[in-house]
């Protein structure tokens, strides 16, 4: 054997002693390549923060003995996690928000105890590379960079990997770090969900919509007022005077200081918008349907409703009951006055995902991150966000991309 063969060879053989293993399995979709360690170890458990009850930060544990992600359906993909982005959501979850319905989602059939859901690894964000797809996925193959929003029902992507429905992917902008990537796509997928699902706007039909984005600052605030500018609408913001310039360089074209006084009269004084974004809920829906055109098709869409909370007190069937009777009451009370009050909640759709990646990639939407943690500073990214007044996302840097694969 020449020299240059034998250093071929040796290479070939400190690579596969190195790396994940590959193995082919041929089934009636093809051939499908699957990676899986020669260690048992490394495909049962994994490093991750986890909760084993809810309450304050101090419930937050790391483990290095989480259950790896499993593929029990065809259409799933594991994803090995670079980074992860916090929400709010999580704070909320970390102290029990949503549990009731959470666990209904899990256990539709109620055949588990109460508490199965722990360990329970937390974000709703993530940026990785895919390491295993099940059998019938044809869009994605092991390798590719793709971004996602975790369902909250799901285990989380505090960990070193997340399995989830192929349909919740999508392939990450190239023109982002993972770290950047991992700021937009919860925030992305709920403003989709409110705007384009619920609100009925689209690229087509913006350029002459004037909206208002009450609560402009935080992270669904600040992708709405990039996409909406991207599609030609006028975007007034209400911020603290702090954050005015922040979300002027974001493209908004009216800002409205809240901390001056009442938010109501300076904004009773401009025109009437289309439709209205509210990201603070409390009071606003006092005054703020009659800020909005009657009689032309404008929606009132609010982020902040009493669903979660209503299962949480009351159970899923009262609450929901209760819910439903809540919504029907102030939409008919708002339709006869014109306007059509609508309540927006997140939805997982890798398909917007991949419209949001154009866009990105086009220059139109940038990743907006506050601030940045490593692994093991998991406790005080959720300080950062339980302090609100964030400037864009709080980010957790998993692994380094590239030089764990």
């Amino acid at each position: 054997m020449s020299s240059v063969r034998c250093l071929a060879y040796s290479r070939l053989l400190c690579h596969l002693s190195t790396s994940p293993r590959v193995h082919t399995s041929v089934s009636s979709h093809g051939i499908q390549r699957r990676p899986f360690s020669r260690s048992s170890r490394c495909r049962t458990i994994m490093p991750a923060w986890v909760i084993d009850k809810y309450g304050s930060n101090d419930v937050l544990r790391f483990t290095r003995n989480a259950a790896f992600p499993i593929i029990n359906y065809p259409n799933e993909v594991i994803v090995k996690v670079f980074a992860a982005g916090l929400n709010p959501l999580d704070v909320g979850m970390r102290g029990g928000y949503g549990a009731a319905t959470m666990s209904m989602k899990r256990d539709p059939l109620n055949m588990k105890q109460s508490g199965s859901e722990f360990p329970l690894i937390l974000g709703r964000d993530v940026s990785g590379v895919i390491m295993e797809c099940g059998l019938d996925v044809k869009y994605f193959r092991e390798r590719d960079e793709v971004w996602a929003a975790i369902p909250p029902w799901k285990q989380g992507s505090l960990a070193e990997f997340v399995v989830l429905s192929a349909n919740e992917v999508s392939h990450k902008p190239k023109s982002l770090s993972h770290t950047e990537a991992a700021a937009i796509p919860y925030v992305a997928t709920t403003a989709w969900s409110a705007l384009v699902n619920t609100g009925g706007l689209s690229k087509d039909n913006c350029a002459s919509k004037r909206i208002l984005i009450l609560g402009g600052s935080g992270g669904v605030g600040t992708f709405a007022i990039q996409m909406l500018k991207a599609w030609g609408a006028h975007v007034t913001v209400t911020c603290s005077q702090n954050a005015e310039r922040f979300v002027r360089e974001l493209g908004a074209d009216h800002v409205v200081d809240y901390t001056a006084g009442p938010v109501e009269e300076p904004l009773s004084e401009l025109d009437k918008f289309d439709l209205i974004l509210d990201n603070v809920g409390g009071d606003t829906e006092r005054w703020a349907l009659s800020l909005l055109k009657p009689w032309s098709g404008s929606k009132y869409v609010t982020l902040v409703t009493p669903f979660l909370q209503n299962t949480d007190s009351l159970g899923v069937a009262d609450g929901m009951m209760q819910t439903a009777a809540t919504v029907a009451t102030k939409a008919l009370k708002h339709l006869v006055k014109g306007v059509h009050y609508r309540w927006g909640f997140f939805a997982p759709s890798g398909p917007a995902l991949d419209e949001i990646r154009d866009m990105v990639d086009a220059g139109q939407i940038r990743a907006v991150v506050d601030e940045t943690f490593s692994f093991s500073q998991v406790p005080q990214a959720f300080d950062k966000v339980e302090k609100g007044h964030a400037r864009g996302k709080t980010v957790v840097e998993i692994s380094k991309g590239g030089e764990d694969l």
